[in-house]
């Protein structure tokens, strides 16, 4: 199988609704181009921090901000003297700590959904693809739309990954016919584009024609993908 890298996790910016979220695209384009809108797992850790960073109205969102917090603490010495960790393996352990107290003590809340994908995450950077998948799969099938829509996305990934075809096109398919705040058509779009460059380029190709010309970053990652097709 393969690894599911803290890097992509954090440096794959794809992974905000596209519509609500131009601004946002625009000041990470360079990331999104890099990395071609799409990585294993796409949404990124730190972008679930910048929905909820202006949002600790409740003790539950105080919680889940806090836990946030600690999967974002740098490895060695913190920069201002705030919060890290000697080693990756004392974070990982710490996080899945903190998270698993959330999901525990707010079982049921949007917290609880956001900590359980927070869960899958850490064991896909672990390489644990199967416990992961588990993770997802759970707020796939309990989340709300939002966040069922965003599982369903890192479920895709990793059943690609592990040649679940199938599987992750229809996934795919049908996020692409039901958009969320949270995972655009387009997104989907790019998504199964991606995949099937190699598998199937002229279908690739139908997918990603009519998004070459979407102003913004949308454009320019299609632009860049339907460099990637094969000659027809």
């Amino acid at each position: 199988m393969s690894r599911i890298t803290r890097k992509e996790l954090k440096s794959d910016k794809f992974a905000l609704e596209v519509e609500h979220t131009v601004n946002f695209f625009e000041e990470h384009r360079q990331d999104l181009i890099r990395y071609g809108g799409i990585g294993l797992v796409v949404i990124a850790l730190a972008i679930v921090f910048w929905l909820y960073r202006g949002h600790q109205h409740s003790a539950r969102q105080e919680a889940l901000t806090q836990a946030i917090k600690v999967q974002e603490a740098p490895i060695g010495v913190s920069g201002n003297g705030g919060l890290a960790f000697p080693s990756q393996e004392l974070k990982d352990g710490e996080s899945t700590r903190v998270f698993t107290d959330l999901q525990t003590k707010y079982s049921g809340s949007a917290e609880a959904q956001i900590a359980e994908y927070y869960l899958g995450a850490i064991k896909a950077d672990q390489g644990k693809l199967a416990e992961a998948e588990k993770s997802f799969h759970q707020v796939a099938e309990n989340g709300n739309a939002d966040y069922s829509s965003l599982a369903k996305l890192s479920l895709a990934q990793i059943y690609f990954s592990d040649g679940r075809n199938t599987q992750a096109e229809a996934m795919l398919r049908d996020l692409m016919a039901h958009p969320t705040a949270f995972v655009s058509k387009d997104q989907a779009t790019l998504m199964l584009a991606k995949y099937l460059i190699t598998k199937n380029p002229t279908e690739a190709r139908q997918l990603l024609d009519p998004l070459r010309t979407v102003p913004g970053t949308v454009g320019q990652v299609a632009l860049t993908m339907y460099s990637e097709l094969p000659p027809k």
